[in-house]
């Protein structure tokens, strides 16, 4: 019997990026069940929206993350963006379950959320072109539940508190759960690198961690790596 082919999902930041795109036609009176956005490979997606509500002039729409067959832990999570009317501008802020930056060494500044590089241009990019002319937007980014499924993450260790981060480059997630893998052990080194650590421990999993922190090394130096050694190197 063939093994089926895996479903492939997409990133928080395109959920985002869907979530504010609807959110701005809500507040002009466009209520839709899905909403498609270009991602950044150029391909056109569309996302279901899982609920939306305008109060006054405020806005909120939410879109459920759909990861795939990828084992991710952000699968099932609410990504919403509540949008208001503003004199110019679009303005990105991070909300409940976002996370907040607070070391160096990561895509964001220090004391900023967690929303890297490609979703903020996703999320202006859909934005500014529902966006009427010489109006502005506050658009605000929150993860229900996103503080919780934070600790499951190494967001602790990278510096990033208090909730998830709004990620993604192509804006799909291809279920290849290595390539997730790899990046983190990127991101790790280049924090500790980035505070002025020059020596790490490399570890291939959880029993290695622990032996060296009985050997008296601290925790914060001790990165796994499991079977990618040479790529940590």
């Amino acid at each position: 019997m063939e093994k089926s082919e895996l479903r492939s999902g997409y990133t928080t930041g395109s959920c985002a990026a869907g979530a504010a795109r609807s959110s701005i036609l809500l507040l002009q009176g466009r209520k839709s069940k899905e909403i498609s956005i270009e991602l950044p490979i150029g391909v056109e997606a569309t996302l279901p929206i899982a609920w939306q509500e305008c109060v006054k002039d405020v806005a909120l729409t939410a879109i459920q993350k759909d990861g795939g067959d990828d084992p991710d832990v952000t699968s099932g999570l609410f990504i919403l963006v509540e949008a208001k009317w503003q004199k110019r501008g679009i303005e990105i802020l991070g909300g409940e379950g976002v996370g907040m930056v607070t070391k160096p060494g990561l895509p964001v500044p220090s004391g900023k959320p967690a929303i890297n590089p490609v979703p903020q241009s996703m999320i202006r990019k859909e934005v500014g072109e529902v966006c009427p002319p010489g109006l502005g937007v506050e658009l605000t980014v929150s993860i229900l539940g996103g503080e919780k499924v934070a600790q499951k993450t190494f967001n602790p260790r990278l510096g990033i508190v208090g909730g998830l981060s709004i990620l993604g480059t192509t804006g799909l997630v291809i279920p290849r759960s290595a390539e997730g893998f790899l990046g983190t052990i990127n991101a790790e080194l280049s924090v500790l690198s980035h505070q002025g650590f020059r020596e790490v421990v490399l570890t291939p999993g959880n029993y290695g961690r622990q032996y060296a922190r009985a050997r008296g090394f601290q925790d914060e130096i001790i990165v796994s790596c499991g079977n990618f050694l040479g790529f940590a190197l």
